[in-house]
């Protein structure tokens, strides 16, 4: 497996993974597969400012993740909001590991110091992979996403490089 940095002609394959994910799943909140033109436009998008990395076999794309801004103000400049989608068909084989840590190794390189993963519920998978990466829950958010007719929690899980002072 090699991981690289996405490329905008890649958006068909990385359509066809995420289509699942929207089509069957809460994991995203979309409801509409976007069309490949907004898949590029969005690839461009990130690109433009941070990491956008996929998981390659053999020319078959496994997997991707990617940062995107959290909040768009500039005291916000120093933490981004990850996203990660493997083929449903190869989870629980290191894909997401090996591009959470190629991901995480970019954005340091760019002072990026906190991590940032919003987790539909349930998800349980997702915040086990998130745990075991030293990410900690903030955040508990009560039904704010509505999808196959009914309403979703989500839960924000925090990954920071600052070094937390003790007390006392």
């Amino acid at each position: 497996m090699h991981i690289r940095k996405a490329k905008v002609e890649d958006a068909e394959q990385l359509l066809a993974l995420y289509t699942p994910y929207v089509k069957e799943t809460t994991i995203t909140f979309e409801t509409q597969v976007p069309s490949v033109q907004e898949f590029q436009s969005r690839i461009q998008t990130i690109l433009d400012k941070f990491p956008y990395l996929v998981a390659e076999e053999a020319d078959t794309i496994l997997g991707y993740a990617y940062a995107h801004t959290y909040y768009d103000r500039a005291a916000y400049d120093w933490t981004v909001e990850l996203s990660i989608y493997v083929d449903t068909k190869k989870t629980q084989v290191g894909i997401g590991n090996a591009l959470y840590d190629a991901l995480e190794e970019k954005l340091t390189q760019q002072n990026i110091i906190n991590f940032l993963a919003c987790i539909s519920l349930p998800n349980e998978a997702s915040i086990c992979f998130h745990k075991k990466r030293g990410y900690k829950q903030i955040g508990h958010f009560k039904k704010v996403g509505f999808k196959f007719g009914q309403w979703w929690d989500t839960v924000w899980m925090q990954k920071s490089l600052i070094k937390e002072e003790k007390d006392g």
